[in-house]
This record gives C-alpha cells, structure tokens and sequence, in this order.
C-alpha cells in the first residue's frame, strides 16, 4: 500500500514474470499494473489490452515483465505513460481520461513515486458501456437432444436458471441496457420468459428468424443505432470483461473484433518436416496452438448492413468479406472463464463450473 493512500495498488517489478503480472491484474480488476523501481517511482504501466496483445504474439507466461515491455517497444507502443501530480482536481482528471481515452492515471509525488491511481469509476455515477448487446439464440442445440426437444438450448438450465438469463444478467451488470435477442426454435419459451425485459432490469427486444439465417444472418435484420454492437451466442458462458473489449476494440479502430480462445492439440505421435523425400527434422508429440473464434464479436454499426437479408449468412463469411473489403478485423484474447455449452459434457461442466464459483 502506498505511503498517502488507503487504496492498495497493482505494484509490480520488470523482473518478476508474466504469470504474476496475469495473478495481479485479475486480484486488482484495475484493467492496470504499475511497474516500479525499488523506490516505487514509475517506469511502466502495463495495461489489460498490452497482456492481450502479448498473448497473441506468443509470449510465455515465465517471460519477465521487462521481456513484455521490450516486446511492446519492438511493436512501437512504448510512450511515455500518462501521470498526473497528486492533488490535481478531479474534474481535471476526468477531462484528461476522456481526453486520452483511459480509465486510469497514477498519481506522483514531486519524487515521481506513484502515491494513489485515479479511476474512471471514482467519477462516473453509473456505469454505462456504450454499446447495445444481440444474443443469438435461435439454433436448434442437436448435440444436446434430447434435453432440447422441448427447451432451446439457450433456455436449458444451469445452477437454478437459463444459460440465457446468465447471459442477460451479464450484459446489464456490465451497464448494457439494451439487448436484442434472434430466435428461431421454440422461440415462444424465450419470450414468454424474458418479455421485455423488465424484470431483469434491461430492454429487451427479439428478431424473428421465420427460418435459419445462419451465425450471422439475423444481425441484417437488427434496428441499427450509432453504438458498436456486441454479438454473442446464446450457449455461452463467461466473464469476459466486455468493458475491456470495447477499449480494446476503440483502441484499434476495429469494424469487427473476434474474441478468440487458444485451444491446444496434442498430436500423439512424432511429427516429420520434409523436403521433397528428405526428412528435415521431427518433432516428438508436439503441441499444436491455434486461436479458435469463441462466439463472441464487437462490430460497428455500418459492418451490419454488409450482412444479406435474402440467404442464410454465418460469421465465417461475414469475417472473410470484411477481410476482404480491408476492412479492420481484430482478434480480443479471453483470459477469463469461457465455455461453450454444445455437449452434454459441456452441459454438465458448466453446472459445476458454478457451483463452485469458477465463474
């Protein structure tokens, strides 16, 4: 805990390594870690998007955080980072946040020890995310017949209520307050439960799809505003951080961010590299590290009427024509819990995932 403040902060060393920077960013929920010298003055500050990046350029997790920012240097993001001397006005705080686009800004001492952090949320009196939410929920859950021959997946239950209702309850405690919902099979038992979504705290309104339309196909018909719109299946379970999506997904000035999860396969036996009929090299049981798409994406407004109304259209093909277009599509890496509830075992898993608090 700093000298002059009763906020315990996020201090960490350029020597310690990248796996306890992970531990200290998820136990502070700052979205920030301050990187400090033996005498707590401020060489870095390393941010939740920066560990995002780093993922997606490999990096290891017994890496030291001055390996991270010698990374982030190579990649040309190593500015100075914004302080501000202790006992600045607030309101002159909050004008250099909105000015920056940032939720935080450490405080120095005239010694440049960081004494306190300023937080975005000391000076919102509610916490509204700047986007609308769609859930996509009209899918026919096959792999878990036969528990979805008289319920739609997303409306199976998980610890006392449905997948769904988690879902909701996550856009409204992020600051979401609308959120339209794509249904198809037995629709009418998503309606008659959420309604408007009132009771639930959160607007709620549904497009019909009078046949499938695809992953992707049901966002042509959605009542597009000026906010990006977060897109997420309706069998998902998680706690990702949408707040730091959007950062992530402003930061870049993205169309469309994909949130990815690294999914590992082990191939069981020695791998062989050839040239022609010469064996180069071979690698025993090798580990095989791939970003796969997790069914959660952030598009901007204008990406929707790109989507046909008229045939059935999946993300794959909307990502591959944004692509395409040159338009910019961004990868958002989850270090949070994730799940995809679309087998039995992933049914089962997701029940006990909250029971004990896994999530």
């Amino acid at each position: 805990m700093s000298a002059n403040s009763s906020r315990e902060l996020p201090f960490i060393r350029a020597s310690n390594t990248v796996r306890e920077l992970m531990t200290l960013m998820d136990r502070f929920a700052l979205g920030i870690v301050l990187v400090v010298d033996e005498c707590q003055r401020l060489e870095a500050t390393i941010t939740d998007g920066d560990i995002r990046r780093a993922i997606l350029s490999g990096i290891e997790l017994d890496y030291s955080v001055g390996e991270l920012l010698s990374m982030r240097k190579e990649n040309g993001r190593n500015g100075r980072p914004l302080t501000a001397p202790c006992g600045t006005p607030p309101e002159e705080l909050r004008q250099l946040m909105a000015a920056h686009r940032i939720r935080q800004i450490p405080l120095l001492n005239a010694e440049e020890r960081v004494m306190d952090i300023a937080l975005e949320s000391d000076y919102l009196a509610e916490r509204t995310l700047g986007l609308n939410g769609f859930i996509m929920a009209g899918g026919f859950g096959k792999r878990l017949m036969p528990l979805t021959e008289k319920c739609p997946k997303p409306m199976l239950p998980v610890n006392g209520k449905p997948i769904l209702e988690h879902l909701v309850d996550k856009f409204r405690a992020a600051g979401i307050h609308h959120v339209s919902i794509s249904t198809h099979y037995l629709a009418k038992s998503i309606i008659d439960h959420f309604q408007d979504g009132k009771e639930f705290g959160i607007d709620i309104e549904y497009v019909g799809e009078d046949r499938p339309l695809g992953t992707a196909g049901a966002l042509a018909k959605v009542a597009v505003g000026d906010l990006p719109l977060l897109v997420v299946n309706g069998d998902i379970l998680t706690s990702i951080d949408f707040r730091a999506m959007l950062e992530f997904h402003r930061e870049h000035s993205a169309d469309m961010t994909v949130a990815v999860q690294q999914h590992e396969v082990r191939i069981p036996y020695g791998v062989i590299t050839t040239n022609g009929v010469d064996a180069v090299r071979i690698v025993e049981k090798p580990m095989l590290r791939n970003f796969v798409s997790a069914g959660i994406y952030l598009i901007q407004p204008s990406v929707c009427k790109m989507i046909p109304s008229d045939r059935t259209f999946d993300m794959p093909d909307l990502i591959t024509g944004l692509i395409n277009a040159r338009k910019r599509v961004i990868c958002f890496p989850i270090r949070e819990y994730w799940l995809d509830i679309g087998q039995i075992e992933q049914y089962e898993r997701a029940s006990s995932d909250l029971a004990s608090g896994v999530v």
